[in-house]
């Protein structure tokens, strides 16, 4: 007979790690680590700060350098992943190779799931722009323009990865004066492109507000280096979902492409004769025996034989 030991937590710190490492039926906002590099560069410093401040209330900052290699060996981002229960990772790094480097990944259960290596070609700070800036913790809308993105094997996974870094925590309602801050992702000739922007809200006239867009920063090109990507059964485990977590399916009730909610209802059929009308003279019906009584007396008349005398 095999007893299971229960883990009873000594203090707090240890009581909220085994919370986290129960299973969850829905998943929480993912975390995100912006990791330095042993030598990095002005460019990317700077990089990382700009993107750590549009995720700044679900990310963490490490303060120290750590000369990591994520290519050759992940076992100590693994361990970043498990201490500070974060599931993506941005790390910066300088070298003469792969000068202003940019590994970006995530992981599933701590262990490393996806890895994109991306090189900067150019940036543009936000303290560059000369504007206001949005609130920290606005949810973005995310936009992506290029086929690659549709088509490429390596780019449909970074486009996935992007959204799981920078969508934010899941909200039902959205009002309007909410939405400020736009990310757009476009892909051209070999490169990618990353752009911010303000939504401003001006006058036109109507209900409906005239949009402008201000660039806000951080401006960023980049160039895919190297990938490593989890197998395709690797990857479908990670996206499985609990049937617990999937709507339950109601009968008879659809959507049509609009979103509007249909519904099918089932009713007996319907005797016609007991059907309320609009009371009025020329509308009034008689008695059922009374229509049958009047039918077989014009019967009778017509059956009769004429008297020719």
């Amino acid at each position: 007979m095999v007893l299971q030991r229960i883990i009873k937590p000594k203090n707090q710190r240890v009581k909220r790690v085994l919370e986290k490492r129960q299973p969850q039926v829905h998943e929480n906002t993912k975390q995100a680590m912006f990791i330095r590099g042993g030598h990095t560069s002005e460019t990317v410093t700077e990089a990382l700060k700009d993107l750590y401040s549009l995720k700044k209330t679900d990310s963490t900052m490490l303060q120290k350098k750590n000369i990591l290699r994520p290519f050759e060996d992940m076992t100590s981002l693994e361990f970043f992943s498990s201490k500070n229960d974060a599931s993506l990772f941005m790390f910066g790094s300088h070298q003469k190779k792969r000068p202003n480097n940019l590994v970006l990944g995530r992981f599933f259960d701590h262990h490393l799931l996806d890895m994109v290596e991306l090189g900067i070609d150019k940036f543009k700070s936000m303290a560059q722009f000369k504007c206001d800036k949005c609130a920290t913790g606005t949810k973005p809308c995310l936009l992506f323009s290029g086929e690659a993105f549709d088509t490429d094997h390596e780019y449909k996974r970074l486009k996935n990865m992007l959204i799981d870094f920078f969508r934010g925590p899941t909200v039902e309602n959205i009002r309007l004066a909410g939405l400020e801050h736009v990310l757009n992702f476009t892909v051209a000739d070999g490169k990618l492109y990353i752009r911010s922007y303000r939504i401003l809200l001006k006058k036109s006239g109507s209900r409906t507000p005239r949009i402008e867009l201000e660039e806000m920063g951080p401006s960023l090109d980049l160039t895919m280096r190297r990938t490593k990507l989890a197998s395709a059964d690797l990857y479908k485990t990670a996206r499985k979902q609990p049937k617990t977590a999937k709507p339950k399916k109601r009968k008879n009730i659809s959507k049509d492409v609009f979103g509007t909610r249909l519904g099918r209802i089932h009713m007996e059929k319907q005797d016609m004769t007991k059907l309320q009308t609009r009371k009025m003279k020329g509308l009034k019906r008689k008695p059922i025996a009374a229509e049958d009584d009047s039918e077989t007396g014009k019967k009778s008349k017509t059956s009769e034989p004429s008297d020719e005398n």
